[in-house]
C-alpha cells in the first residue's frame, strides 16, 4: 500500500505552552483517518502545518512523497482541504464560487462543477448567493470545493460542524464513497466521536498536544463497546501519567 501522508517528529509550541509535541503518523492510500481529540488538543495546529498555513518548530510532513517545507507546491498539488471554516464569496452563487475555484485547475469543467454540486446535494441551490446559506450548506459547498479537482488527499477540519443529522449521514457517505471508488485518502479532525466512529477506518487520539495512540477502528471496536469508551479510557490512562 502506498504511503500518502508521512508526519515525522512534528513539533510546534506556542508562547502559552500549548501546541503539539513529537507527532508521528503514517497514512496510506484510501484510508479515512480520524484525528480525534478535545478542543485545544492541537488538531488544527497539526492540520495548519500540513497545509502550509504555519511552519513547524521542527519535524516535517510529506504528502505523496513531497515535503511541505521543501517542495510545497508539489506536496499540495493533489490536496483538497478545509481548515477551520469553509469560506466562500458571499455575493456569488454556489456555482460562481466553484467556477472561481476551478480557475486554479486545468481539468475542471462545468460538468465537474455540476457533479460536485450533485454529490454534496446542493445542486438545487447552485444559483443562490451563499450569503443566504446556512452553516450546513456552507460546509457542503466547502466540501464541493475541496473535492473539485479530484484530489488524492482531502484534509478536513471538523467537516460535520453545523450539519443536521441528514447532512451528517450524507457527508459520511460522500467521504466513504470517494475513498472506496476513487481511492481518495481522507484526514479528518473532529471532536464528534460518533461521526468519526461511523466514518473513519483508522483513528488517532490527540490529547494535550501528544499522540496517544493510532489504531484501526475495527481493532478498537473489538476491545471497546464504542469509540467513546476507547477515547475516555485512553485519555484517563494518559492523564494519570
Amino acid at each position: 500500500m502506498e504511503k500518502v501522508i508521512d508526519i515525522s517528529n512534528l513539533n510546534k509550541v506556542y508562547k502559552n505552552g500549548r501546541g503539539i509535541v513529537d507527532i508521528n503518523l503514517d497514512i496510506y492510500c484510501g484510508e479515512i483517518f480520524g484525528f480525534l481529540g478535545p478542543n485545544g488538543a492541537g488538531k488544527t495546529t497539526t492540520m495548519k502545518i500540513m497545509t502550509g498555513l504555519i511552519k513547524p518548530d521542527s519535524g516535517d510532513v510529506k504528502i505523496l512523497g513531497y515535503s511541505i517545507l521543501e517542495d510545497f507546491e508539489k506536496a499540495m498539488a493533489n490536496v483538497g482541504c478545509i481548515i477551520e471554516t469553509a469560506e466562500s464569496y458571499q455575493y456569488l452563487t454556489a456555482y460562481e464560487n466553484l467556477k472561481q475555484f476551478s480557475r486554479y485547475y486545468n481539468e475542471v469543467d462545468d460538468k465537474r462543477i455540476d457533479e460536485v454540486l450533485e454529490l454534496t446535494d446542493i445542486k438545487r441551490f447552485k444559483n443562490e448567493k451563499t450569503k443566504k446559506f446556512s452553516l450546513g450548506m456552507k460546509q457542503r459547498l466547502g466540501i464541493a470545493a475541496a473535492i473539485l479537482s479530484r484530489p488524492k488527499v482531502v484534509i478536513l477540519d471538523e467537516p460535520f460542524n453545523g450539519l443536521d443529522v441528514e447532512g451528517m449521514i450524507q457527508m459520511r457517505n460522500i467521504i466513504k464513497n470517494l475513498a472506496r471508488e476513487e481511492n481518495t485518502t481522507f484526514f479528518i479532525s473532529s471532536h464528534l466521536i460518533h461521526d468519526v466512529e461511523l466514518t473513519c477506518n483508522k483513528i488517532g487520539v490527540l490529547y494535550g498536544g501528544k499522540m496517544l495512540n493510532v489504531d484501526s477502528t475495527k481493532n478498537i471496536l473489538k476491545n471497546y463497546a464504542s469509540l467513546e469508551n476507547y477515547f475516555v479510557s485512553e485519555v484517563e490512562r494518559n492523564a494519570r501519567v
